[in-house]
């Protein structure tokens, strides 16, 4: 890759091997690159070992959702999702499982796909993107069963309320959807974001949530928030400038990232507690490696070819690199 590719290129997606001994990181050229956790933390760690071990390009757009389960690397790129060994990837091996494509009103739209997550409960997978859609893969079958209508714009993020057998869709409509897999994908309850938490010079898409519990963190244009589930009102609005892109919940903290260069450690109650930059001027992408103790790092990706690395939370240990 050529040096103007180099200074263009933005990391969309990450994930962590079942190991947590590798990290998998997507970027805008379609391209994902495998990097060696346990060689970068040795010791003896050169510039190398900040390096890939294997890159390889997994679709033809950007990679915008790159998800592990077991024994899978699954990633998202425009209009198809693939599977990946990791035990292959990791022996250098690369061959798609396979490959499939949502069931589309017309052949002509290729909708990216923009986010992806797992439902364990029947082993489905569940994406949104591009044509204002949520589609169910059965995985065990390799066959899309359902489709979840209900957003009048771009679905950009999805994730899962285990214990209460929900998903949840935010999108550039400026809601949160949220589904009740016990009655076959009905839409259950639609949160107005927009209208509770406006910041009407950004827009009212909702480009990051997440969930733990009865807590609902989710944000984008509208302020950063965190919402009681079962009161369905937000209870903390974080003052943190530009949208945020990925949050997380952490220990009594809450982690979030999006335009800036820095990683905002929030307080539940509201107070954002710190700022810790980093060398990516705009951030795409956060992941916590909780698979493995050994190699337990925040890792975070953005509009540069470097994916930072925090083996303390309050100071950027080192940069991998494509």
């Amino acid at each position: 890759m050529g040096p103007v590719e180099l200074l263009h290129m933005s990391v969309f997606s990450q994930s962590f091997s079942p190991c947590g001994r590798f990290l998998a990181a997507g970027n805008n050229y379609g391209e994902i690159a495998l990097f060696s956790l346990s060689a970068a933390l040795s010791p003896d760690a050169t510039g190398l070992s900040q390096k890939p071990v294997l890159t390889f390009t997994a679709h033809e757009g950007p990679v915008f959702s790159l998800l592990s389960t077991d024994c899978h690397l699954l990633s998202a790129g425009n209009g198809e999702v693939s599977a990946w060994s990791w035990t292959e990837l990791i022996k250098k091996n690369v061959k798609p499982l396979w490959t499939k494509r949502p069931n589309y009103k017309s052949s002509l739209e290729i909708p990216e796909i923009n986010s992806m997550t797992i439902n364990s409960r029947d082993n489905s997978l569940i994406v949104g993107g591009g044509d204002n859609n949520l589609h169910v893969l059965d995985l065990e079958h390799g066959v899309f069963k359902a489709v979840l209508q209900g957003h009048s714009d771009y679905v950009h993020c999805v994730t899962m309320r285990e214990r209460e057998a929900e998903i949840l869709s935010g999108g550039e409509d400026g809601a949160v959807r949220m589904w009740d897999l016990h009655v076959c994908f009905s839409l259950t309850e639609r949160l107005s974001v927009f209208q509770s938490c406006a910041r009407p010079q950004f827009g009212k898409w909702i480009s990051c949530l997440t969930t733990d519990s009865d807590w609902m963190l989710c944000g984008g244009g509208p302020s950063l928030s965190l919402w009681h589930l079962r009161s369905l009102s937000p209870t903390s609005t974080f003052p943190l400038s530009g949208c945020q892109r990925q949050a997380a919940f952490y220990q009594d903290m809450i982690l979030a990232v999006g335009e800036g260069p820095f990683v905002s450690h929030c307080l539940l109650g509201g107070d954002v507690k710190a700022q810790i930059p980093c060398s990516p001027q705009s951030l795409n992408t956060l992941q916590l490696n909780t698979n493995s103790t050994e190699h337990r790092v925040l890792t975070v990706g953005g509009s540069s070819a470097h994916i930072d690395v925090f083996t303390n939370l309050s100071y950027r240990a080192f940069s991998l690199s494509f």
